[in-house]
């Protein structure tokens, strides 16, 4: 049975102000479907509070080095997570046998919506089982409407195999938020189109999991002075870039910046090292001892130049 009025999630009802929008001028429409937008970095500043205890739970999970990210979403959320989720590498360097996405559909569903897939609960159980979940995981479970089975299913399953479970969700009082150890509201209200939470809902779950994921990998030391020295230059404008990023923070020009990056196998952590006097080969032992962290490597690399 459809529910009432009243019952009706919020990302289900048709706001008065967006009716009959198709009706208006083109420049007009275009407006209006842009403003309604703005709602989500409004939704997305009053979730501050739980975001941020979201990330501080993840960080605590995620500094040990066998720890794992598992996004679970359905349809656009389902696609929003897996957006976030392969960027964490080229970007951070974030192993790729660390992050995992259930999409409901698999990965079908990317190309062709699989509308009835978001029903089957049971698939999500058995891909939580496949991938052995446990307390070294964070999952973070994606959905609009907050009652996604596909969703709540995977919140179910990693909480009882003592993961760390974040839920993100569209709707005040939806089941997702109750199911997670660590709920997100992002209370955008009705959408321009009834429903159709590729708008603005989309739009918010799309801020939301950049902040996490961007605030995670620069508390495990992924970033240095704004730069994304993780990253992998893989291709000629990365490595152009990878330049960049070691003549700002060595303060070199980019001829030494792009021999130090040779030196060190397009490494800019190591390359920022060598230039400020250490060998490829201590950059990497100093790297190692600091689990990564150029900062803490940085630090090192001084106190043992003045001692």
């Amino acid at each position: 049975m459809e529910a009432s009025g009243a019952q009706r999630p919020q990302t289900e009802a048709l706001g008065a102000a967006f009716r009959n929008l198709e009706d208006l001028a083109l420049g007009d429409l275009a407006a209006a479907l842009v403003d309604s937008q703005a709602g989500a970095l409004v939704a997305m500043r009053k979730a501050l509070p739980d975001l941020e205890r979201a990330i501080a739970a993840a960080l605590a999970v995620l500094r040990a080095p066998d720890s794992r990210l598992i996004y679970c979403g359905a349809g656009t959320s389902g696609r929003v997570a897996l957006l976030d989720a392969v960027e964490l590498h080229p970007t951070f360097n974030w192993p790729n046998e660390r992050v995992h996405v259930l999409l409901a559909g698999g990965v079908q569903s990317l190309g062709e919506a699989q509308e009835g897939a978001e029903d089957d609960a049971a698939a999500a159980a058995r891909e939580l089982a496949a991938l052995d979940v446990s307390a070294r995981d964070v999952v973070i479970g994606l959905a609009a409407s907050g009652t996604t089975p596909f969703v709540l299913q995977a919140m179910a399953s990693a909480r009882a195999a003592g993961a760390t479970t974040i839920g993100i969700a569209n709707n005040p009082g939806a089941p997702l938020l109750e199911a997670a150890d660590c709920p997100v509201l992002l209370d955008t209200g009705p959408e321009a189109l009834a429903g159709s939470t590729r708008l603005t809902a989309g739009t918010s779950q799309k801020i939301c999991l950049n902040t996490f994921s961007t605030a995670v990998m620069m508390r495990l030391g992924r970033v240095y002075g704004g730069h994304m020295v993780d990253m992998r230059a893989t291709n000629a404008k990365l490595r152009k870039r990878a330049r960049a990023i070691v003549a700002d923070i060595a303060g070199c020009d980019e001829a030494a910046a792009r021999a130090a990056l040779e030196a060190c196998d397009q490494n800019v952590k190591q390359a920022i090292l060598v230039l400020k006097g250490a060998t490829p080969e201590a950059a990497a032992r100093l790297l190692e001892t600091a689990s990564g962290d150029l900062r803490a490597a940085v630090k090192a690399l001084e106190a043992g130049a003045a001692s």
